[in-house]
């Protein structure tokens, strides 16, 4: 390896990327943009509570005037809806009682009434709610609390760990950086094949591995700087630093690959737009999941940036160690690895 052709390889790249004005400026403005948007969104969760209710045999107007500030009573047709309302987490809490509740309740029975919870209510509120539950039972039949009462929560159990929603969307912006970047390394070496340009620097003393070791680090450089100046400014940074940072470059590894890819079946700027916003859309998934929980599904694992996302989400939101995360960092590694690999191959073959 010749690193003085490699060096300045990546500098006349780095020159050419800020020469081309449209990603050079759709670069800045991106980052300018995610920052602001997450300084925009609330630094705080929204506690305000919307109570759904399934109570087949109590009148609309009783539980109307029963509400109180800051509760909100919502009724629900079935049990089934109440569970998706907090299941979606359009509802934080939800009451099923059963049918037939007074008379059972004047009967002698212990009619048990199921409340349902979002993973984000803190533990103490759940004995409340319960409380409550119960004393809403009472004022309806006005029969003393003869009433048994189980909790389920639906989801993973995030008590006193509520995020704000830019906490949530920290890890999503993370990757807009990321993939963003790879649009203009895709722009540079499809544009440097069509001219051939490529094969021009084979013929001097420059090798192969020089060439794609020269792009690679120009890409990776090109994304980490960027997603670093986010997380930097953003606080992302306070907790772990080196292992969101480690994590970062991997990812920047992984996306660089992905701009090989692009770039081998892109022939100018518009197919690079066309193929890499694709790759976005898809690589942006998982931070949507972590963003809207209740869309969450397992086949999400298989998109590279589910790691990557997941890692940054509980380095910056949790207290994590290397340990409890070193899966992620190596599944992020071998799709790195892999996809670096094919973007190598692909492009071989194009100049070839």
């Amino acid at each position: 390896m010749n690193a003085q052709l490699v060096g300045t390889l990546v500098a006349k790249d780095l020159n050419l990327f800020f020469r081309n004005r449209f990603f050079a400026f759709i670069s800045g403005l991106g980052l300018v943009f995610y920052i602001g948007v997450y300084f925009l969104l609330p630094q705080q969760v929204d506690e305000t509570l919307e109570l759904a209710i399934y109570a087949p045999d109590i009148p609309a107007d009783l539980l109307s005037e029963m509400e109180e500030d800051g509760l909100e009573f919502l009724d629900m047709d079935s049990e089934e809806a109440l569970k998706e309302a907090v299941m979606t987490g359009d509802i934080g809490v939800g009451v099923a009682l059963p049918e037939n509740l007074i008379q059972r309740i004047r009967a002698g029975e212990l009619p048990q009434t199921t409340v349902y919870f979002t993973p984000d209510v803190p533990e103490e509120f759940r004995e409340i709610y319960l409380i409550m539950a119960q004393e809403l039972v009472f004022t309806i039949s006005g029969a003393p609390l003869y009433l048994e009462t189980t909790e389920e929560i639906i989801g993973v159990d995030m008590a006193g760990q509520q995020i704000p929603p830019r906490d949530r969307m920290l890890p999503m912006l993370a990757v807009f950086i990321l993939m963003m970047e790879t649009l203009g390394l895709a722009s540079l070496i499809s544009t440097e094949v069509e001219a051939g340009t490529i094969r021009a620097l084979l013929i001097t003393p420059m090798s192969v591995p020089d060439l794609f070791l020269g792009k690679a680090i120009t890409g990776v450089l090109l994304a980490f700087v960027q997603a670093t100046l986010l997380m930097l400014i953003t606080g992302g940074l306070v907790h772990e630093p080196v292992l969101i940072l480690v994590t970062l470059l991997l990812g920047s590894i992984l996306v660089t690959g992905i701009g090989f890819l692009v770039a081998s079946v892109s022939r100018d700027m518009m197919s690079v737009l066309g193929w890499g916003i694709l790759a976005l859309l898809v690589m942006v998934i998982p931070s949507l999941v972590i963003f809207l929980p209740g869309i969450a599904t397992n086949w999400v694992k298989i998109i590279p940036t589910y790691y990557l996302t997941d890692t940054v989400y509980r380095s910056v939101n949790f207290t994590v160690s290397w340990g409890d995360v070193w899966q992620n960092l190596a599944a992020t590694l071998a799709f790195a690895v892999l996809f670096v690999a094919l973007g190598i191959i692909a492009l071989r073959r194009k100049f070839s």
